[in-house]
């Protein structure tokens, strides 16, 4: 079967394509580097042409507001009415866990509106929403540095390892469409700055971790369950301790 992923070099995609190939598919990793860009709608018919499935792994190249909802917006535009022309038989997206819980935040509101996209499509789909990757844990800890310290909402976090998560979505891709949507999650989950502080004594980073309240998360507002699936949820292998003895520095 020929599988097409959107977003096919990034970090879940290029994981995704390569088990995908394991098991015998035909599989195009696409992206503006090889020709197709789903924000002009370049190389997008020649991409689909005899595919039965489309992955949409792609990110918005800005965490703007407005620009990341434009590109999430126009890329479903552009994408689903390919999908609906060459009669693609399953599309699975990749999303995150409470999009539809945190209205302040640009970003999980840019993803709810390409969810609605896809459900109103018509193609079949099925939409995976993923709590964090733990492979952001670094980039989380540095976006909340204020005076040397990282200040972090008291709310429960539950990151998830990108190859779990490329595990999931690739045996997706081969399923049956579900025509809704299912939510993964790492096996541990604790409160957002002790999570970030085993990550920062990991790596040994020595700045302190202090629970704030008034913290926000890129922007928005995070309440005891914003960032954690509220009812059942396929969990990842890979433990965070795991995963930390993996990516400690040398």
């Amino acid at each position: 079967m020929k599988i097409v992923v959107i977003g096919g070099s990034g970090l879940i995609g290029s994981r995704a394509v390569d088990l995908l190939r394991a098991s015998g598919h035909d599989v195009l990793a696409a992206s503006p580097s090889t020709g197709v860009n789903t924000l002009t709608g370049e190389g997008l018919s020649e991409a689909l042409d005899g595919a039965g499935v489309v992955v949409d792994v792609a990110n918005s190249p800005s965490f703007e507001p407005q620009a990341v909802l434009a590109f999430f917006e126009t890329t479903g535009r552009n994408l689903l009415a390919a999908e609906r022309t060459a009669g693609i038989r399953h599309h699975v997206a990749l999303s995150i866990v409470g999009t539809d819980r945190m209205p302040d935040n640009g970003y999980f509101q840019a993803k709810v509106a390409q969810e609605r996209l896809i459900k109103a499509s018509g193609v079949p789909y099925t939409i995976v929403r993923a709590t964090q990757f733990m492979e952001f844990l670094g980039a989380i800890a540095a976006s909340s540095v204020v005076d040397g310290v990282i200040r972090l909402p008291g709310g429960l976090f539950q990151p998830i390892a990108a190859a779990d998560v490329s595990a999931i979505v690739a045996e997706t891709a081969i399923a049956a469409p579900q025509d809704g949507t299912f939510e993964i999650a790492g096996p541990d989950r604790a409160p957002f700055d002790r999570i970030i502080a085993r990550y920062l004594d990991a790596v040994g980073d020595t700045r302190p971790v202090v629970r704030d309240p008034q913290a926000r998360y890129f922007g928005g507002t995070v309440e005891e369950t914003s960032l954690v699936p509220l009812g059942e949820a396929r969990l990842g292998r890979i433990s965070l301790d795991a995963w930390l003895r993996d990516h400690r520095p040398a």
